[in-house]
């Protein structure tokens, strides 16, 4: 670490829990971040600011007039562009010793193995149901630790699903994959800026606290947040041993 990164990162350094070792655990990790709109811009920054080396954008959308209420990490000025673009530039604008690598297309669960495998941690920040399944799914099959939001309206709720660990839930131990209900998104039913913030911030923190190997992760907890109340509600999640995603890992 160079006198610059000693100066840039010196608060993280600082914690005790944290420190020189922990800050170059954070220097050399790899984050992979499905979905740069409400959630994502918020983790991507913070993430990029706390000096995470190599974070992967997946996000097959464009800046629209409409995102600029609440995905912070676009601009007026970069209408048009792709969010994937749009977010690497804001990253290295924080810090440009950040390498932001950016993938522009919906993933399947296929396309997704390959970055699920060569990330340490995984962020799903996106608004669709079955590519939520998708990066579960492949998250099972690397076992790599993955970060899920989500906020709509004035609710949002974050969990972390980390099958490395025996008695962990994934994401369809929770949520089936094969449930049916209605798709709700922003663009129909709307969502309070500041709660996409909150969310992705907290994914933010969630993954660096699963890099650095400190504290207590939201593994096998789902918080909901009642953004009208500021009220936060908690629940155990127990592993379904007969899902059919991680049943056998």
């Amino acid at each position: 670490m160079n006198d610059d990164q000693l100066l840039r990162y010196s608060r993280h350094i600082m914690l005790d829990e944290i420190g020189i070792e922990g800050q170059e655990r954070i220097m050399a990790a790899r984050v992979l971040i499905v979905g740069v709109g409400g959630l994502g811009s918020p983790a991507a920054l913070f993430l990029a600011s706390a000096g995470v080396g190599d974070i992967t954008l997946v996000d097959d959308d464009q800046v629209d007039l409409t995102n600029l209420q609440r995905q912070i990490a676009h601009t007026t000025a970069r209408i048009g562009m792709a969010k994937i673009d749009s977010a690497a530039a804001a990253m290295r604008a924080i810090n440009p010793e950040v390498r932001v690598h950016g993938v522009r297309e919906r993933m399947s669960q296929e396309s997704l193995l390959p970055l699920v495998t060569a990330a340490d941690v995984v962020l799903d920040c996106t608004d669709n149901y079955a590519t939520r399944h998708a990066i579960n799914a492949a998250c099972v099959s690397a076992r790599k630790p993955l970060v899920a939001g989500s906020a709509i309206r004035f609710d949002g709720q974050i969990a972390v699903y980390d099958t490395r660990h025996a008695d962990s839930p994934c994401y369809a131990c929770l949520f089936a994959r094969d449930a049916v209900f209605e798709e709700v998104a922003c663009a129909t039913m709307g969502v309070f800026s500041p709660l996409v913030g909150i969310i992705g911030t907290m994914q933010a923190a969630e993954a660096l606290k699963l890099i650095i190997s400190i504290g207590e992760p939201l593994r096998g907890r789902l918080q909901m947040l009642d953004g009208r109340t500021m009220r936060w509600s908690e629940i155990r999640l127990a592993r379904d041993p007969d899902c059919a995603v991680c049943r056998h890992r």
